[in-house]
């Protein structure tokens, strides 16, 4: 399958993570990609071995330390960055950034507005504080035609050909078609949504039952264990997402549920790796210390955690992780309050989102 963008001119993509890489390498099928490296060194080692991540690039993509250079070159973007570095990422494309570009984002994090909020515990958050992806592009620049990238996409099994598929999802739908158009092929199936927040939100808080489910494994539990977490994560997330203002008909399809089921079972994710090496009784200061890429439930686990504050919700997984891993909780002691805790408490969460 071959296709070509509206002005047969190179896709970007800005981040050269596993997770960016391996869409380089989707794209690549299709058409040109420039990819945007911040790291000089990532370029010169790509071009010696032809090689990025372990992973042999496609002759198609051209590797850049030049950000300018790719905005004005390619019309498309897909910027791949992790949400911590996102603002500063939006900050340095505002100068270039047409209202003709298509965005197209495949970072599952959230921001928060005000400063100092992780080290000042009286600082408030409520929703109009906390931004997703899209709202910060929306609001910093001058694009117009944004979407995101969600599913079951573990980078190494899309680096390795394997089939999967992905969510394009925008309010418009020309950017639908267009990512559709630049990263389908017979191994990569993409669907289109037109709920931008709610398929953002399902790949942002399914991080944070992955953590639990790798410490679940980590612990040694098995299928049963995972299986009524999945299930009683699933309705914390939909709850969590009214509260941020999404619906519940993205969590249940593939970049809800999909998306969920392979975090939680997969040692390709970074949250559940993460959330294995606590179970087995590793601090969390010397895991993430020793990981390459981000994992983004830890910061999502501590926006959520202040934002339900402010609304007096109760999320159990949510509460249980982050005492976790503030040390105020061992993983055993988060397992005997979560298999004490009823139901009951989730549906409280339930009655209390929708009347939000």
């Amino acid at each position: 399958m071959t296709s070509k963008n509206f002005y047969n001119k190179p896709v970007g993509v800005i981040g050269a993570g596993s997770f960016g890489s391996a869409i380089a390498n989707i794209l690549a099928k299709n058409t040109e990609v420039m990819l945007y490296a911040r790291n000089p060194q990532i370029t010169k080692d790509l071009s010696e071995t032809g090689l990025l991540h372990g992973v042999v690039m496609h002759p198609r993509i051209s590797l850049t330390n030049d950000l300018q250079q790719v905005v004005e070159q390619c019309d498309v973007l897909f910027p791949i960055v992790p949400s911590e570095n996102f603002p500063g990422l939006v900050d340095d494309l505002s100068p270039y950034l047409k209202p003709y570009h298509f965005l197209i984002h495949g970072t599952k994090g959230l921001n928060v507005s005000k400063k100092d909020w992780k080290k000042d515990e009286s600082i408030k958050i409520d929703k109009e504080d906390v931004y997703t992806m899209s709202r910060l592009i929306r609001e910093r620049t001058l694009a117009v035609r944004i979407g995101c990238l969600a599913g079951p996409n573990l980078a190494k099994e899309l680096a390795d050909n394997q089939p999967a598929a992905t969510v394009v999802a925008s309010h418009f739908d020309e950017v639908i078609t267009e990512g559709q158009r630049l990263l389908r092929n017979d191994r990569f199936q993409v669907y289109g949504s037109k709920d931008l927040l709610g398929i953002e939100l399902t790949g942002v808080l399914k991080n944070i039952i992955a953590i639990a489910a790798g410490a679940l494994s980590g612990m040694g539990y098995g299928d049963n264990a995972r299986s009524l977490l999945i299930s009683r994560g699933m309705i914390e997330m939909i709850y969590l997402g009214q509260m941020l203002g999404a619906n519940t008909q993205a969590f249940l399809g593939l970049a809800g549920i999909g998306d969920l089921i392979a975090t939680c079972s997969s040692k390709l994710s970074r949250n559940f790796t993460v959330g294995e090496r606590l179970g087995k009784g590793e601090k969390l200061p010397d895991i993430l210390a020793s990981m390459e890429e981000t994992a983004e439930g830890i910061n999502t686990i501590k926006i959520i955690i202040r934002l339900m504050k402010g609304y007096q919700l109760r999320a159990p997984i949510t509460e249980s992780l982050d005492k976790v891993i503030s040390g105020e909780m061992t993983i055993e002691e988060a397992l005997r309050f979560l298999m004490k805790s009823p139901l009951t408490s989730i549906l409280i969460l339930c009655e209390l989102s929708s009347s939000l």
